[in-house]
C-alpha cells in the first residue's frame, strides 16, 4: 500500500507558509484538509440540522422543488437521478443545490437562475444565504494559496471567480435499504467540474480518493475542517500540474448502514465568461498535448451532460 500524505494546513496561517505545502498535495493527490478556515462552527451547525429538517420532509414536499429543465442547479434534485460519468447505476443520494444571487440586470444573469426555498423552513434561506458567502471568502483564500504555489500573483484568481456560477450542494445520503440495486454506492467513481471543491461534513467514514499508483484511499478529516479537492477546470488551466482526482463515497457496513449521511460541498467556479486556456508557465516547450480553450460556461454543459443533469 501507498504511503499517502495529504496536507492538512491552518488557513490562519500566512498564505506564503502554506502555500507550496498544499499546491504538492494538490499536485499528487489532488486533495488537502484546511482547518481554521473561518467559517463558524455555529453557522455549521445551524445548517446541519436546517439540512436535516429539509430531507425529513415528505417526499411529496421535496419534489414539489424540483426544476424542470434547470439540470439540477437549483433546488431539489430526487434520489436515483444523477449517475457518475460512464456509470450505469444511479448513485444513493438526494440533494438540493444553492447558487449565487445576482441582482436584476446583471451581465451574468442569463448563467444563473434565481435560487427557490423551502417555505416549510423558516432558517432555511438566512442560513444557507449566510454560509453560501462563508464558503466562497474561504474558496478564494485557498485559490490565493495556489496562485503563491503557481508563482502567480495573490490575487490573480480573484477576478475569474467573481461572480462565479458557484454551487452549495446539501447532501443526503438514505440509510441503505434491500431496494438499493446491486452494485451501486453513495456516490461512484468521479472527479468534480468544477475549479476546486470545499467540502464539509466528511469526518464520517467513506470519501476515498483513487492515488496514482490505482489504489483507493480513505480521507480522515478532523471534525469542523474542510476538505479541498481540485476540480477538472482548475486541471485544465494548469494542463495537469495540479490534478482532479478521482473519488467516491462508498457504502458503510454494520450500524453506519442503518443511519443517513449528510455532507455539504461547495463546487466554486470560474465565471462563466472566463476562458479556461492552459497557463503558459504550466505548459512545456513542445508539448502537443495541451487542452484548448473553452469558456468556463461551456465546458460546465459540456459534463452536464455526461452526468444525466443536463
Amino acid at each position: 500500500m501507498t504511503d499517502v500524505k495529504i496536507a492538512s494546513v491552518s488557513l490562519a496561517q500566512p498564505l506564503e507558509e502554506i502555500a507550496d505545502e498544499l499546491g504538492r498535495s494538490f499536485a499528487e493527490y489532488g486533495f488537502a484538509v484546511v482547518r481554521d478556515h473561518g467559517i463558524a462552527q455555529d453557522l455549521i451547525d445551524r445548517a446541519e440540522a436546517a439540512s436535516k429538517e429539509f430531507f425529513a420532509l415528505p417526499d411529496s414536499v421535496k419534489r414539489g422543488y424540483k426544476i424542470e429543465g434547470g439540470g439540477g442547479a437549483r433546488g431539489y434534485t430526487a434520489f436515483g437521478t444523477e449517475k457518475a460519468k460512464d456509470a450505469e447505476i444511479f448513485d444513493l443520494k438526494e440533494f438540493w443545490h444553492v447558487g449565487r444571487e445576482l441582482p436584476p440586470g446583471h451581465d451574468l444573469a442569463e448563467f444563473m437562475a434565481p435560487n427557490v426555498w423551502p417555505g416549510e423552513i423558516e432558517t432555511f434561506k438566512p442560513t444557507f444565504s449566510e454560509l453560501y458567502s462563508a464558503f466562497d471568502a474561504a474558496g478564494v483564500r485557498v485559490l490565493e494559496a495556489i496562485a503563491l504555489h503557481l508563482g502567480l500573483d495573490q490575487a490573480f484568481f480573484t477576478p475569474t471567480v467573481t461572480d462565479g456560477n458557484s454551487v452549495m450542494r446539501l447532501l443526503h445520503y438514505p440509510p441503505l435499504g434491500p431496494e438499493a440495486p446491486e452494485g451501486a454506492i453513495r456516490a461512484a467513481a468521479h472527479g468534480d467540474i468544477n475549479t476546486i471543491t470545499l467540502l464539509l461534513g466528511a469526518e464520517e467514514a467513506g470519501l476515498e480518493l483513487l492515488t496514482k499508483a490505482g489504489e483507493w484511499h480513505a480521507v480522515e478529516v478532523p471534525v469542523g475542517a474542510l476538505v479541498i479537492n481540485v476540480g477538472d477546470m482548475l486541471e485544465r488551466l494548469t494542463n495537469g500540474t495540479l490534478r482532479s482526482t478521482t473519488h467516491r463515497v462508498v457504502n458503510p457496513r454494520g450500524a453506519g448502514a442503518l443511519r443517513s449521511r449528510y455532507s455539504m460541498p461547495f463546487f466554486l467556479h470560474f465565471r462563466p465568461d472566463y476562458v479556461i486556456d492552459p497557463l503558459e508557465s504550466c505548459v512545456e516547450p513542445g508539448d502537443t498535448n495541451v487542452p484548448e480553450a473553452i469558456s468556463s460556461h461551456d465546458f460546465l454543459m459540456q459534463r452536464l451532460r455526461e452526468i444525466n443533469l443536463a
